[in-house]
């Protein structure tokens, strides 16, 4: 299925083609070893998130923000009523290292792994895994991923399948390590930068529908509702988002239908390593094909934002899945999953 590519025209492969650089250029730098340098803290100028009447929380991810949306689905399984995983593993895979997360389902055991988030949820540092009972869960991995293995992907799957959760798996698309969407810059079985591959079909539109049925056809025109900043800092510990790797703004689009009162559903939506806004702009968001869904059927996006920083160590923008900001990366306390369920709660969900 292919879209009208006016909303991509409108502006978005324009903005494309500068920011595209910049996430080139730092993509460039880290596969020869350099580390890419932190993103300069902005001053937070922009207003706080509104309150709307929003009726179901659903998150989804790729890459490093597949992996954080899983955590964010277990840990806060009360909270979250879905989950969309694209190009990532199962819960706390990371285990405390970025070394060698790409056998987390062999090298640790997926037995593991469930044990561990039974014991968590029995303790209470993460809400019941019984909770993850039913609940729709959407994942997405390319075949021709050289990053995160098939194994992996898998094993997130299966995860899931253990505690009851209603999965469906998208896994024969020859898609690079990617978010795969209509408006996809990248060829399909690249993983380049911007990270947004083009496979000739609609993974968002599935997703969708696995968690909430039948969706209205997305809007293919000029973008109808507003997609804003919003400061961070007043949802981080602490109150300084840069502190946990995160950008003193993150992005929120709000469908016209959500700002004037109706129930709408919330959808969070998590950005990989390199493809925060201080390297991408809005292009996550213009690109990436939940927006056209938004206008149509009463959806709200939040696109919390992570930057590069040396403190903590996390020259790649990347979400906190395996332990950067601290042991507790995977568990309701985590700093970043406090903050996104702090802006989670604060739009009404």
């Amino acid at each position: 299925m292919r879209f009208r590519p006016s909303r991509l025209l409108s502006g978005r492969a324009r903005a494309l083609a500068v920011t595209g650089t910049a996430a080139l250029a730092a993509a460039a730098l880290s596969a020869l070893g350099l580390v890419v340098p932190a993103a300069p803290a902005q001053a937070a100028s922009a207003p706080p998130l509104p309150r709307l009447d929003i009726t179901g929380d659903y998150v989804t991810g790729v890459s490093s923000g597949g992996f954080m949306a899983t955590q964010l689905q277990v840990a806060y399984s009360a909270t979250f009523k879905g989950a969309g995983i694209v190009a990532a593993g199962p819960y706390d895979c990371g285990q405390g290292t970025v070394v060698g997360f790409d056998a987390c389902d062999l090298g640790i055991g997926l037995g593991t792994l469930e044990q561990q988030a039974a014991t968590w949820s029995q303790q209470g540092r993460i809400d019941p895994v019984a909770d993850l009972q039913g609940k729709p869960v959407y994942t997405y991995h390319g075949t021709a991923d050289p990053v995160v293995n098939s194994a992996v992907s898998d094993a997130g799957v299966s995860f899931y399948q253990h505690f009851g959760a209603r999965t469906t798996y998208h896994d024969t698309d020859p898609a690079g390590h990617s978010w795969v969407t209509p408006y996809g810059p990248v060829a399909c079985s690249l993983t380049s930068a911007p990270f947004m591959n083009d496979c000739g079909d609609d993974p968002e539109g599935e997703m969708l529908r696995s968690w909430l049925g039948t969706v209205e056809a997305p809007d293919t025109g000029a973008p109808r509702g507003t997609l804003s900043r919003f400061d961070q800092n007043g949802y981080a510990p602490g109150g300084s988002a840069p502190a946990l790797s995160m950008d003193t703004t993150g992005q929120v689009y709000i469908s016209p239908s959500c700002a004037a009162g109706a129930a709408c559903k919330l959808v969070v939506a998590l950005h990989g390593c390199l493809s925060g806004q201080y390297l991408l702009g809005d292009e996550f968001a213009r690109l990436g094909n939940l927006d056209t869904y938004a206008d149509t059927n009463d959806l709200v996006v939040l696109y919390p934002q992570a930057i590069a920083s040396t403190l903590p160590y996390n020259p790649q923008g990347c979400w906190d899945w395996f332990g950067y900001d601290g042991a507790d990366f995977a568990l309701k306390s985590a700093p970043q999953m406090r903050a996104i369920t702090a802006m989670v709660h604060a739009l009404g969900g």
